[in-house]
């Protein structure tokens, strides 16, 4: 990104929520911005998901301008860059099933006229990495499950997906401790076998030196400490990153 900056409302009631940002990510990196409540990082990820319209700057991906004006754009660009979100309550349709919910990861691959069979096995496989058993879901409703299992189904549409980049926001902040390990590990060892680039948006800065190779402090819409983990952890310089360390 460059220059990134995204502005709510006008005049007197003006609120600068990500102010002139610069990020750059590599293939395979694990990267975590981190910050408080209020601090920028789930509007700076949901500019890079495309679903908000930065104020100023650009997104560039794959050494190119990013362009998602039209339908057919985003829905290109949606096979590259994917999200997992804090609250998988809120993350599918209740209407839809499960199965409904893998088989529409297969169709946006370009999978939609295989044949059932090696559809159920792609959906079979995708369910196993993530230790759940697929002909025990087939026909429930994602509310049939527990917080932790919603997870872990979302990271087996990661699987059948397979983008380049996926932003995972407090992907583990709802779920029980047992569970929150288990998730991320399920997720480095995803971007060991496809090579997938994470982004992690969290105010756990624990959870960002266990998982991170670079790590960006974020404050009033802005980066006020950037490097490795061990730089930036071990020995912080920011009154921010300090704060939230002694907040662990």
């Amino acid at each position: 990104t460059s220059k990134l900056t995204k502005v709510f409302g006008f005049g007197r009631n003006k609120t600068v929520a990500v102010d002139h940002v610069d990020l750059d990510i590599y293939d395979g990196d694990v990267v975590s911005i981190v910050g408080e409540s209020g601090s920028g990082k789930t509007t700076f990820a949901k500019m890079l998901l495309g679903l908000l319209k930065p104020t100023e700057g650009e997104i560039f991906f794959q050494g190119k301008k990013r362009e998602i004006r039209s339908r057919k754009q985003k829905q290109e660009y949606w096979k590259n860059i994917q999200a997992i979100f804090q609250d998988p309550y809120s993350s599918y349709n209740t209407f839809n099933k499960i199965d409904s919910v893998l088989l529409d990861c297969i169709r946006m691959k370009g999978g939609g006229k295989l044949p059932s069979e090696k559809k159920v096995e792609m959906m079979s496989e995708a369910c196993s990495f993530v230790n759940l058993k697929f002909e025990e879901l087939t026909n429930k409703y994602p509310f049939e499950l527990s917080g932790g299992q919603m997870q872990r189904l979302m990271i087996a549409r990661i699987f059948l997906l397979k983008p380049k980049i996926l932003i995972a926001d407090e992907p583990t902040s709802m779920i029980d401790a047992c569970s929150r390990a288990t998730i991320l590990d399920m997720l480095m060892q995803l971007r060991d076998e496809i090579g997938m680039t994470i982004i992690f948006i969290t105010h756990d800065i624990g959870l960002a030196y266990y998982v991170s190779d670079t790590v960006h402090i974020m404050e009033r819409g802005q980066f006020v400490e950037s490097g490795s983990a061990d730089d930036v952890i071990l020995r912080p310089q920011d009154l921010c990153t300090q704060r939230l360390i002694s907040d662990v």
